[in-house]
């Protein structure tokens, strides 16, 4: 969005950014867990717009917070020995 943002400021000072090139850009600047999401847009024959692209990066924030609530249940579910338990992290088994 910001990206977008900064490309409408540049259209006054004549500076146009291509629509495919700014889609580029965004891509370019997602972070490592966008990494299956940028590999789905390279794989595909046809190309997303800036609309397009913004509403799948949505998508693909809610999957990713959906993801990390799951792995939060997990690390949540641990049946081990709690702190005054034998097998402690720094404790040997007997």
């Amino acid at each position: 969005m910001q990206m977008r943002n900064i490309a409408a400021q540049l259209k006054p000072l004549e500076v146009d950014i291509s629509e495919p090139f700014l889609v580029h850009l965004i891509l370019n600047s997602l972070p490592q867990e966008c990494g299956p999401f940028k590999i789905t847009y390279i794989t595909q024959k046809e190309k997303w717009s800036v609309n397009e692209l913004l509403t799948m990066c949505v998508q693909e924030e809610e999957r990713l917070k959906n993801e990390n609530i799951e792995v939060a249940n997990l690390v949540n579910q641990n049946k081990g020995k709690g702190k005054n338990g034998k097998f402690g992290p720094y404790e040997k088994k007997a």
